[in-house]
């Protein structure tokens, strides 16, 4: 058994909890049980009202900067003087950090206000002896944790995932690097990426941890694998017609989730007298169009949007599906997913998934083994794959069933996080 350390490491979260974030919960879940005592720091409150039951499991407490501004005030001053009186010479090397990212940067304000909270987590990181603090994404909460380093004396490190890397300039992305003592990133896409632009003798700071899901949530047998639409009753605003197989999408309304081109692609099958139904879960930004979308395409019968969804739920919902699909794609200003954390879901559950040839989309579903691949923003070719996997049960059979073996061997969170925790034990040392 792994020896609990003594000290406990920081998690700095721009927001906690958030439902399109279950890989950082899992991640923090598998630590606690391997023994690694955790604290979260988070920026902002939750948004959402609705909440995985599986934060209840994490035993970390929470440290949420204050939300209002007669709070903000009052809490950001003391917090400030206290680290300033503390440790002079740290807070105003901090100081200095600031004033020169602040004359080279593009939004000065910004990282002032990353300044701002810093002194504040200072404070809360000194009271929990922290000894190491983690971030998540290299934007916000990797400058804070960098100030917050400098105040306190404690190594730091961050992940950097998708749209947080590739919108982040390189010039800057090297700075932060130079400064950490090591770089988590979740696909081989990403790390190619990386070491592009990198001096090679920080590669080695670079580690690729594929983020992992919980398949304790996932049980599977061959016989889980549908042939036929699902009989069960839901509880979702989805037309329930058992004879009527379901085609499932989950994301964020956004645009890299190429989510319209999934409503062209149903159209498609709509003109080719294809049955289907089609549950779209998620919210976002593009919410209203997709509505207008839908309803310009008389799909309203057909296509569905779910809105946002409890883990639990959702899973129910996975085993209701037929085919699951995520046409990603990259947007103009660069953003784009990595591995869309639902992917390895679906495809634990027992689902045949349908993706694009996008980011490190391709590590994951392997094209005609674990799954199809279609290019992205063509809608047509995604309807011929959905039409494809629709019409042949054992085709969808055979790709579920390797789909399965594919999550087991390389995206089992208890297994993936156990090097996340050897590099906690070496930072600490």
């Amino acid at each position: 058994m792994t020896q609990t350390q003594s000290r406990p490491v920081g998690y700095m979260l721009k927001r906690y909890p958030r439902l399109s974030e279950t890989f950082i919960l899992n991640e923090m879940r598998a630590l606690e049980r391997l023994g690694t005592e955790l604290h979260v720091f988070s920026l902002m409150r939750p948004a959402e009202t609705v909440t995985h039951p599986a934060v209840a499991e994490l035993r970390a407490s929470v440290t949420y900067f204050p939300e209002t501004w007669a709070a903000k005030i009052s809490a950001v001053a003391k917090a400030h003087a206290n680290v300033a009186l503390a440790v002079p010479v740290r807070y105003f090397h901090a100081v200095g950090l600031a004033l020169r990212w602040s004359m080279r940067s593009r939004r000065p304000f910004s990282v002032w206000k990353q300044f701002v909270r810093s002194g504040f987590m200072a404070v809360a990181c000194r009271q929990q002896r922290i000894q190491h603090l983690h971030a998540h994404f290299a934007s916000a909460p990797a400058t804070v944790a960098r100030l917050v380093s400098v105040m306190c004396n404690i190594p730091h490190s961050f992940s950097t995932h998708a749209k947080d890397l590739y919108m982040t300039p390189k010039k800057v992305m090297l700075r932060r690097i130079r400064w950490a003592k090591f770089v988590l990133t979740c696909t081989r896409h990403n790390l190619d990426y990386l070491r592009s632009f990198l001096p090679q003798r920080d590669w080695d700071k670079i580690h690729l941890i594929y983020h992992g899901i919980d398949l304790a949530a996932f049980p599977f047998s061959m016989g889980d694998i549908k042939t036929t639409a699902s009989n069960s009753d839901t509880e979702h605003v989805i037309p329930n017609v058992p004879s009527i197989p379901l085609i499932l999408s989950v994301g964020r309304l956004v645009p890299k989730k190429g989510l319209n081109d999934l409503i062209l692609a149903c159209r498609l099958l709509k003109l080719r007298r294809v049955k289907f139904r089609c549950a779209i879960v998620g919210e976002g930004p593009l919410r209203g169009e997709f509505e207008n979308q839908i309803s310009k395409l008389a799909l309203e019968g057909s296509v569905t949007l779910v809105g946002a969804m409890a883990h639990d739920r959702l899973v129910s919902l996975y085993g209701e599906a037929t085919v699951f699909a995520l046409p990603s794609h990259v947007v103009k200003d660069g953003d784009r997913d990595g591995i869309p954390n639902v992917l390895a879901e679906a495809m634990a559950a027992g689902l045949p998934v349908i993706s694009t040839c996008v980011s490190g989309i391709p590590e994951l579903v392997e094209d005609g083994r674990t799954g199809l691949l279609v290019g992205p923003k063509d809608p047509a070719a995604l309807a011929d794959a959905l039409e494809r996997l629709l019409g042949d049960p054992k085709r969808r059979q055979d790709l579920a069933a390797a789909a399965r073996r594919k999550v087991e061997d390389s995206f089992e969170c208890w297994e993936n996080t156990k090097p996340l925790q050897t590099l906690f034990q070496l930072a600490a040392n």
